[in-house]
């Protein structure tokens, strides 16, 4: 992530994986985007994929590693994958909050 922030690579509106930033407003620029599509009668797609899961059964220094030896990547392609894979964190909330 680091290096993707650190180069500019990441598009304006990507936020959801952002420090200090939220995916309502990407969600709401989205919608407004549809919405406007289907105001002028024009044709619109979406298209959403979550990859994180992909990764959860798989040693991240080991696909690194595969992936120089097979595929020969650049420095810059191994940094960006060194940093989509480390420092990933997950947690799980249990329990209810009554509101009274």
């Amino acid at each position: 992530m680091n290096y993707l922030t650190s180069t500019d690579l990441l598009p304006t509106l990507q936020s959801d994986i952002r420090a200090s930033q939220s995916t309502e407003t990407t969600v709401l620029h989205i919608l407004s985007d549809i919405l406007h599509a289907v105001n002028c009668e024009d044709v619109d797609a979406l298209v959403l994929l979550n990859l994180s899961a992909a990764f959860d059964t798989v040693d991240g220094d080991i696909l690194l590693q595969c992936l120089q030896v097979i595929f020969g990547n650049s420095d810059i392609v191994h940094c960006w994958m060194q940093s989509c894979l480390s420092g990933q964190t997950q947690h799980v909330c249990c329990g209810l909050t009554s509101h009274s």
